[in-house]
């Protein structure tokens, strides 16, 4: 055996590699040990022996065989050498539970929850581009101002910022929100009441797991954002699709007569068509929720962005007996990649979030909320929102200018008032997920509108196009390439 044995670690030595020898060998004869070339009692050539053999030092070979001790590969006894370790589990192994069985496939090893987490994924494999909805024009954030605050906070880092946060997220951060929001949303909150999170699918992780019990019913908006609906999928919450009209979200008396645990919604820029709810929707939604303990959820994602009129207040700002929680992020406002988000909680129920995110995430990024804070109360905010607006406000009108110019009224624009988005409806059509498919074979990047339904059966077809990330001069020529797609999948005709 030990000239068998050595004969084979020498083929293998001799071939090339970046690794030094020592490491080499006793990677081999790990490989040996755990395949069971090496059997459990084999005794070890003597390191004298081996590196005879092998031509390498003895203390190279002392050194691996120490290391192989040391984790539990061999066993030594003194005056008569070294021994493969016995380290299968025999009475495990004797017992094959997997018999008749076929081979899983590597999806089929996934959870339930995890097959549906991933069959429902919608995050596309492309973010950057025309016209990928809800990414913000990056090459306009103001990098010198950023990295100069950065610098200024980094030369004087103190200790306590380079651990983990605790008590809902940097302080300083949550005062310069709560004084923004305050303003510009019309909400009711105080330092701390406001929860720093990583955006807001965490946001929304968060307050389901604090509010809600596995089978609970939430009620969400139809059509929907698919990564919250996904969100509740994956933790074992059955989202109960309640229907959008020109008001917002608007519940059957079959939907109110059972009362859900949670009500996520989008009032001031419902996702994906651009609705706006009405006071007297949002009122009774308000009384609903008081009525039957219920929470409602607020996602306030891209509302800075409202064109011709000021942003609207907050559903929150009107609620007077602390059922709403609103959750937003910077992802619109300055760039994706930042993850910072925030949630502002009923004072009740704020320290419990605190304690919870800290639990569940360990909660950490204090430098950056410091660079934010500052950012925030210099000013810097403010301006950069304003000088978005304009931007994205032109970017908007040549977009619907080049609908407009090549279709005239024969495609109903959606939800153009506000965001990042417009929806335009394709209701000459079936499949709009063959258009956005085909449209990105020619580097167009949409999403079929459909897909934002529960229920193919009542979806509507169009393509949500985002406008924020396309330079002013590339979207009438994008357009007119999607036009191409649209049109090669039949004659457009005008409205009846």
């Amino acid at each position: 055996m030990d000239s068998t044995l050595s004969e084979w670690l020498k083929a293998r030595l001799d071939e090339p590699s970046a690794e030094p020898s020592y490491r080499r060998l006793a990677q081999l004869l790990q490989q040996a040990i755990l395949s069971g070339q090496l059997a459990s009692g084999t005794k070890l050539p003597s390191s004298r022996a081996l590196g005879a053999d092998l031509g390498v030092a003895r203390n190279t070979v002392t050194h691996v065989y120490e290391q192989l001790l040391a984790e539990g590969y061999v066993v030594a006894q003194s005056g008569s050498g070294t021994y493969v370790a016995d380290t299968a589990p025999e009475r495990v192994l004797a017992i094959d539970l997997r018999a008749g069985r076929r081979p899983l496939r590597d999806h089929q090893r996934l959870s339930k929850r995890g097959r549906r987490t991933i069959e429902m994924a919608g995050v596309g494999k492309q973010q950057w581009g025309a016209f990928m909805p809800g990414v913000p024009d990056t090459t306009e954030f103001p990098l010198k101002v950023w990295n100069r605050l950065q610098n200024r906070v980094w030369r004087q880092a103190r200790p306590e910022l380079m651990t983990y946060a605790q008590g809902g997220g940097y302080r300083p951060l949550r005062r310069a929100l709560a004084d923004y929001l305050r303003v510009a949303r019309a909400a009711d909150c105080q330092p701390e009441h406001v929860i720093v999170t990583t955006g807001i699918h965490q946001s929304v992780d968060l307050a389901i797991r604090l509010l809600c019990d596995v089978g609970d019913e939430v009620w969400v908006e139809d059509p929907c954002y698919w990564g919250v609906r996904n969100l509740l999928l994956s933790s074992g919450l059955k989202p109960v699709p309640i229907p959008v009209d020109d008001e917002g979200m608007n519940p059957t008396p079959r939907h109110l007569a059972r009362p859900p645990r949670l009500i996520i919604c989008t009032p001031s820029h419902q996702y994906p068509l651009g609705c706006v709810m009405s006071l007297s929707r949002r009122r009774m939604l308000l009384e609903y929720a008081r009525l039957h303990d219920c929470w409602i959820l607020e996602d306030d994602y891209d509302s800075e962005f409202r064109y011709g009129i000021s942003p609207l207040a907050s559903l929150q700002g009107l609620d007077p007996h602390g059922q709403v929680i609103y959750v937003s992020s910077f992802s619109k406002v300055l760039f994706p990649s930042m993850r910072v988000g925030y949630m502002v909680v009923p004072g009740p129920m704020a320290d419990f979030f605190a304690q919870g995110i800290a639990e569940l995430y360990r909660e950490g990024q204090l430098m950056l909320q410091a660079i934010l804070a500052e950012f925030i109360d210099e000013g810097y905010l403010g301006s950069h929102i304003r000088r978005m607006r304009g931007l994205y406000a032109e970017r908007r009108e040549l977009l619907i200018g080049a609908v407009r110019a090549r279709y005239g009224e024969a495609l109903p624009v959606l939800g153009g008032e506000a965001g990042l988005h417009l929806v335009l409806g394709l209701p000459h059509l079936k499949d709009d997920l063959a258009v956005s498919r085909r449209a990105q074979e020619a580097d167009i990047l949409t999403r079929a509108l459909s897909g934002y339904y529960a229920s193919a059966r009542t979806a509507r077809t169009g393509l949500i196009l985002g406008y924020g990330c396309v330079p002013h001069e590339r979207i009438a020529s994008a357009f007119e390439t999607l036009g191409s797609v649209i049109d090669s999948f039949g004659t457009v005709r005008p409205p009846a």
